[in-house]
């Protein structure tokens, strides 16, 4: 089945491609969805394609030797991901979890040289992907080094409102369902503290919440949680 060039028209990784330029690209690809929680890859798997997000969210998970689990970060519509082959890996470094049913292009991994040599507005996007998120990793690596758990989830927050919020009439909302246990996933703590700590934000004004939702009330006042400028 052929697909349709207006999927990937409006994105910035093939701003360079006219129409054929788009009919080529998407000759290699395939679409595919993904229902809630159902993999798109898992972590130590053979990296053998690479992915495009076209609608939805997915969690990206690491599992840790001891089997502890934790979120990497989210993909948002419109965000390669899996690039593997960017990183000369053989291997998936993590896990891709449907946060929400998704649908998904893949491409073979032999489609990454040609696709690199012929769209320059694609292999700039994929190594932009994997600078900004190597600075995501190693900034939540000193968060949780040298933050307090308060911190880190006040900035956990934020980061995902400030990649995936959507303003509403309350706040600034996270625009897939999200746990408390998946925020303890993201920080390094556990659902306890979350709870404790999302409930005295509530009382306070700062956020609102309710079953796999939270919506940010009060963004300057998290950040002040975030950077620890609270009057003591």
């Amino acid at each position: 089945m052929t697909l349709d060039r207006s999927l990937i028209a409006g994105l910035p990784a093939f701003a360079d491609l006219d129409g054929p330029g788009l009919d080529a690209v998407l000759a290699r690809a395939r679409s595919s969805r993904f229902p809630k929680d159902s993999e798109v890859f898992s972590q130590g798997g053979e990296a053998a394609s690479f992915f495009l997000l076209l609608a939805g969210h997915i969690r990206v998970v690491r599992t840790s030797p001891e089997g502890h689990q934790v979120i990497a970060r989210y993909i948002n519509e419109g965000e390669l991901f899996g690039i593997a082959v960017a990183m000369g890996r053989s291997t998936y470094p993590a896990s891709a979890v449907a946060a929400v049913d998704c649908v998904v292009l893949t491409w073979p991994n032999a489609a990454w040289p040609d696709l690199q040599a012929r769209v320059p507005s694609f292999a700039a996007s994929a190594y932009q992907t994997i600078g900004s998120r190597l600075q995501d990793t190693q900034a939540q690596v000193m968060e949780m080094s040298t933050q307090q758990v308060e911190q880190r989830i006040a900035h956990a927050l934020l980061r995902i409102v400030s990649q995936s919020g959507r303003k509403t009439e309350q706040g600034i909302e996270v625009d897939f369902p999200i746990t408390r246990q998946d925020i303890a996933e993201m920080t390094g703590t556990t659902l306890h503290t979350v709870s404790r700590l999302l409930s005295a934000w509530e009382d306070e004004g700062l956020v609102k919440g309710g079953r796999q939702r939270v919506v940010v009330t009060n963004p300057h006042g998290l950040m002040v949680v975030a950077e620890n400028r609270r009057r003591k």
